[in-house]
């Protein structure tokens, strides 16, 4: 674990754009994610799986989210060469998972306390903003937009949007270049070690949450430039 230490605030002067994750960071959608993930296991005759397993899988997009969960699930069951049958299941799975998903995206979920008015005061600072998540576009959109959050954002890329998602610097770099800034000036905001890796290999200054889905590790143990209990309380000095 990293030692304890107190963050400098981000100086204001130093920052043109603010690049803002979505699942964990703004939008408590844990819930979305298990009424999704029930139905499709339904579906396909398997058991249900807890919302707290759940949490901990969340992060690196919706494909891995749903192996991860087909692969727990035939593991609990014994059943043999669980990894194999996963991928087999995998189309029938992901095309049900969609069609459950956009079903009930955004009923199961809530905005986290202080995003709205942590976004006012990135913007008010004069801040350009950009949404990046690696949950689908066709999922984020339409949230972000339920949730009252879309005018926030100049930019809004999903986990398909390029070839490669985070912890991979790719999509980082992309949407810094979609903004006009330079990663040097660019501030990502996100919830677990994903967003971080991702903005220390693209050269971006990190802050996280410390009440998202960090894959069950506090995100205090991650590598960043600060963190924050809400969005209200980035220091930009």
């Amino acid at each position: 674990m990293l030692p304890e230490r107190t963050p400098s605030p981000l100086r204001r002067d130093a920052l043109d754009a603010a690049i803002v994750d979505l699942d964990g960071t703004m939008v408590d959608t844990l819930g979305d994610f298990h009424a999704a993930l029930t139905r499709t296991l339904a579906e396909l005759g398997l058991p249900g799986i807890a919302a707290p397993t759940i949490e901990t899988m969340v992060g690196k997009g919706s494909e891995h989210l749903l192996r991860s969960v087909l692969n727990h699930v035939l593991v609990l069951e014994n059943q043999a060469r669980a990894a194999i049958k996963t991928e087999a299941l995998m189309p029938a799975a992901w095309d049900a998972y969609q069609r459950h998903y956009l079903a009930i995206n955004g009923q199961c979920s809530a905005v986290y306390p202080g995003v709205l008015e942590g976004l006012e005061a990135l913007r008010a600072r004069g801040l350009r903003l950009a949404c990046l998540t690696n949950k689908p576009t066709a999922f984020a959109r339409p949230l972000l937009a339920q949730k009252g959050l879309d005018g926030f954002f100049e930019q809004v890329f999903g986990g398909d949007a390029f070839e490669r998602k985070k912890p991979d610097p790719l999509p980082l770099l992309k949407t810094c270049e979609a903004l006009g800034t330079a990663p040097a000036r660019t501030l990502m905001v996100g919830d677990s070690s994903n967003d971080a890796q991702a903005a220390r290999a693209a050269g971006c200054p990190v802050v996280l949450v410390t009440y998202g889905y960090n894959h069950g590790q506090p995100a205090r143990s991650v590598d960043a430039d600060d963190w924050v209990d809400t969005l209200t309380e980035l220091r930009l000095a």
